[in-house]
């Protein structure tokens, strides 16, 4: 799955730019309610518990945050309004496919909010099953780029993983390696076993392939309405089918 990262990598470009937002905090916070809620409130014995946890202290959410949210997501704080995870599909300006992942407690307002930010954009929100049959979901586990290599692709092989792809970051050279949702936790496992540090493991849906973009306009258009569906409260991921070349969108972010 070459490739399976194009628009990772966007995210990681406009983050030299980007301020950390507020949001990421209760995006991460809501997700670990939502872990707590769906299994057992103990990320020993909740895979995805466990894993929106380890996100959240890598983004360096405080202990105290993390444990009222797995409390309010295993209902010991008392009542609280019901989050649902739904996914939503549409279009970006030239047609580009676009996924949404939201929590919310209210349909209407996050259909609402996300009409209104693809509105203004040059998009528009489409009925479910539009664009979903343009995606795949993966799991990812990143890692810091390994010493050995071959050793590395044994240990690979041994976890079941798909595929890996090397990639230069601004703090370093990381490995994304691929491998079917249902062998996320077995490929975690078995990495974190051989000391292979692991950073972040995660499903994303990844586009079968990909729009090439190649008009500054249009992908300056895209990246606006791309940061207005992330900035909603209630979105807690946007994946879209878009391409666009390094020199492109070094010209687009100045």
């Amino acid at each position: 799955m070459a490739g399976h990262s194009k628009w990772a990598n966007i995210k990681r470009q406009k983050a030299r730019v980007d301020a950390k937002k507020g949001a990421v905090f209760a995006r991460l916070s809501r997700a670990i309610i939502v872990a707590a809620r769906h299994g057992i409130p103990d990320p020993e014995g909740n895979f995805q518990l466990r894993s929106a946890i380890e996100k959240a202290k890598a983004a360096g959410i405080p202990n105290d945050n993390i444990e009222r949210a797995i409390a309010k997501g295993a209902g010991k704080l008392g009542a609280d309004s019901e989050l649902e995870e739904i996914r939503y599909e549409g279009y970006g300006l030239g047609g580009v496919a676009i996924l949404i992942e939201a929590m919310t407690d209210n349909r209407n307002r996050t259909a609402a909010d996300l009409r209104a930010a693809f509105n203004k954009h040059g998009g528009n929100l489409g009925e479910t099953g539009c664009v979903g049959w343009m995606f795949n979901q993966v799991g990812i586990v990143t890692i810091a780029a390994p010493a050995d290599e071959e050793a590395f692709l044994e240990v690979l092989l041994e976890a079941g993983a798909d595929t890996y792809e090397l990639i230069e970051t601004e703090a370093g050279t990381i490995a994304e390696i691929v491998t079917e949702v249902t062998n996320l936790e077995h490929l975690a496992t078995v990495l974190k076993a051989q000391n292979y540090p692991v950073r972040e493991v995660e499903s994303r849906w990844v586009a079968i392939n990909t729009v090439e973009i190649s008009d500054p306009e249009q992908g300056r258009r895209l990246l606006k309405l791309m940061d207005a569906l992330e900035d909603l409260d209630d979105v807690q991921s946007v994946t879209a089918n878009f391409a666009i070349g390094d020199n492109l969108i070094t010209e687009i972010l100045v």
